[in-house]
């Protein structure tokens, strides 16, 4: 059986369960509060972050080395292309969601609101919540001119792309932090991916002392 080590509102744990469940790869999910820097925890992977898969009897720390290890393990279904330019793409905007729109959105409402208390870290900073808030608008617009142009955010096919935002965005939307009408295409592509079967699971997620905005599990909102 395939381990994981996550946190339900980590987006990059998110990512990793969505590419498991889009491969049809049963996955047991071991939650673990990674801000504690367990001993036995740091042993699996020094960073202390998650997530941390345990697979072939391997164990496999950072989302972009398994997500990878997975593609090439198990390419079907793929989520990469493979035409180099179109995989560049691909990899371009996992980036682009894994360090900009998480540094610039996720961290700054997601980790302000939730994970500082969850952690007992302190209180949110207002500040940071307002900067996130200014920048999730520009992060739409941009998904939303991708999107005109294209049937998915990196081309004519679902890719590891389109899984990292839906990752990011859905933690956000767990916290009632996204303006769906603020665009339609991004919320028809939402609604398109919110509706695979690899998403069932992520929106069963509860944090505890946090209740999901009201939409949050809507397969039609």
């Amino acid at each position: 059986m395939i381990q994981m080590w996550h946190f339900p509102l980590s987006p990059f744990c998110r990512k990793v369960r969505l590419v498991l469940a889009e491969k049809r790869l049963e996955v047991e999910l071991i939650e673990e509060p990674y801000w504690e820097h367990s001993s036995e925890f740091l042993r699996r992977n020094a960073a202390g972050k998650v997530p941390v898969l345990r697979i072939d009897g391997l164990t496999l720390a950072e989302s972009a080395a398994i997500c990878g290890y997975l593609e090439e393990t198990v390419p079907t279904p793929p989520l990469m292309p493979k035409e180099p330019a179109a995989r560049a793409e691909v990899l371009r905007l996992t980036g682009w969601f894994d360090d900009k729109f998480h540094h610039e959105v996720t961290r700054n409402l997601v980790y302000e609101r939730i994970h500082k208390k969850v952690s007992r870290q302190g209180y949110p900073d207002g500040a940071a919540i307002k900067a996130g808030v200014k920048a999730i608008k520009f992060h739409i617009d941009y998904m939303g001119w991708l999107l005109d142009q294209r049937r998915w955010l990196a081309g004519p096919d679902l890719t590891l792309a389109d899984f990292a935002a839906a990752a990011h965005l859905s933690c956000l939307d767990y916290s009632g932090d996204v303006d769906w009408g603020r665009n339609e295409g991004v919320r028809d592509w939402y609604a398109k991916i919110k509706s695979r079967p690899a998403f069932r699971s992520i929106l069963a997620d509860v944090v505890p002392g946090f209740r999901p905005s009201s939409h949050y599990a809507d397969l039609d909102f």
